[in-house]
């Protein structure tokens, strides 16, 4: 059984060519516990094209994070990133530190852990921020979604809004944002049981949604948190700027990995169809991959640094070890591109920064990726000098 307490609100990859200059990995000191100290991103190396023409660099925000899993930004442009052992950092972008706010005992096992954040659309009023993670939980875990109040740089004030998601040490989805209805989205994973992905009792296989005070929206069709369902493991949640469409990313089974644009009340499919199957009363994706690619974090831009990105969609991919670059038209996929592709080995997530950069995480160190140099890291798009 879910339950939900408090009060509070919510919050591809695509495959193709991709055409770019050679670089290799800035040079930076080994990975640790503590991150780049430096007062300035370290500077970057070599430049990127895209098809169309696009340069754009790549520099190092911060170094030496520890299986980073989430990136929110505050309306004063502070940076708030989620580390999957149960850390949260507050990044200042003038002197390129950080500081912890939050230390939680979490279940960090497998994909487990600490993992989305958002902060609440009234922030710079009520100074609000949202988590998902794991919690132990009777020899097992939970998956939970708290607020907490940031003051001084800390988090407190704990409270409990959605309880008793399943929780696995595989496909824990985690993803939180809040939509452009003020209600708070979250991606939760099937937790290893495909059973659960069809029932619409279970609170797991499901993209959720709830309101400021922790109860199901109105409006989600099962008078519950559940807003979608039949999902296998989605871990990328935005909203089309042009459309106000929610796009959504999630992992298929070997393969087989979609987008998907997603309807309140809709099923999805997992695990009766997949790819290009279909169902009576299932719907099927904008765009599937048949050779994995585990797509994570996804983000619409918009910026204005960088003209051509306006509105694209960028999705940043795990084993595939790029960020795919995409244009759309309405529920439609136009052109997809990789980017980067290699470079920085696994990443995690990506958004869309106030400040019209594109920052994106590796996430190199949980025991899936090979760690570079400097891992887990911080990273941003501008454009090239």
């Amino acid at each position: 059984m879910w339950t939900f307490v408090g009060s509070a609100i919510l919050s591809i990859v695509l495959v193709s060519q991709a055409i770019g200059s050679q670089a290799c990995s800035p040079d930076q000191p080994p990975p640790g516990s503590t991150p780049n100290p430096s007062p300035s991103p370290l500077p970057p190396i070599g430049v990127f094209t895209t098809r169309d023409g696009v340069r754009f660099q790549v520099e190092t925000v911060l170094t030496g994070l520890e299986i980073p899993w989430s990136l929110a930004f505050a309306p004063d442009g502070r940076l708030f990133v989620t580390e999957r052992p149960g850390r949260v950092r507050i990044v200042n972008l003038s002197t390129f530190t950080s500081e912890v706010a939050l230390t939680l005992s979490v279940f960090a096992q497998g994909e487990a852990g600490l993992l989305g954040i958002t902060l609440d659309p009234g922030f710079a009023q009520n100074n609000f921020v949202y988590i998902y993670y794991s919690a132990p939980s009777g020899g097992g875990a939970v998956n939970r979604i708290e607020r907490y109040r940031e003051v001084g740089g800390r988090l407190g004030e704990r409270a409990v809004l959605l309880d008793n998601i399943p929780a696995s040490t595989i496909h824990d989805g985690g993803r939180l944002k809040f939509g452009p209805d003020g209600l708070l989205y979250a991606t939760a994973g099937d937790a290893a049981n495909t059973d659960f992905a069809q029932d619409v009792a279970s609170l797991a296989g499901k993209v959720l949604r709830i309101t400021s005070t922790g109860t199901s929206a109105l409006g989600n069709r099962f008078s519950s948190p559940v807003f979608s369902f039949g999902h296998r493991n989605p871990q990328g949640i935005d909203w089309n700027p042009v459309t106000g469409d929610l796009w959504e990313a999630e992992h298929g089974p070997n393969g087989d990995d979609e987008i998907n644009v997603i309807q309140s009340g809709s099923n999805y499919g997992w695990p009766v169809i997949q790819g290009s199957q279909t169902g009576a009363g299932m719907t099927t994706p904008i765009v599937f991959y048949s050779s994995t690619i585990a797509p994570s974090g996804i983000a619409f831009y918009r910026g204005q640094r960088i003209p051509q990105f306006a509105n694209n969609l960028f999705v940043a991919a795990l084993r595939g070890t790029h960020l795919t670059r995409a244009t759309t038209d309405a529920r439609r996929i136009v052109t997809q591109e990789r980017l980067l592709d290699g470079t920085y080995g696994r990443l995690r997530d990506v958004v869309s920064g106030p400040d019209g950069y594109l920052y994106f995480l590796t996430n190199n160190r949980d025991g899936r990726g090979s760690p570079m140099s400097g891992d887990d890291k911080i990273l941003r798009i501008v454009p090239a000098s």
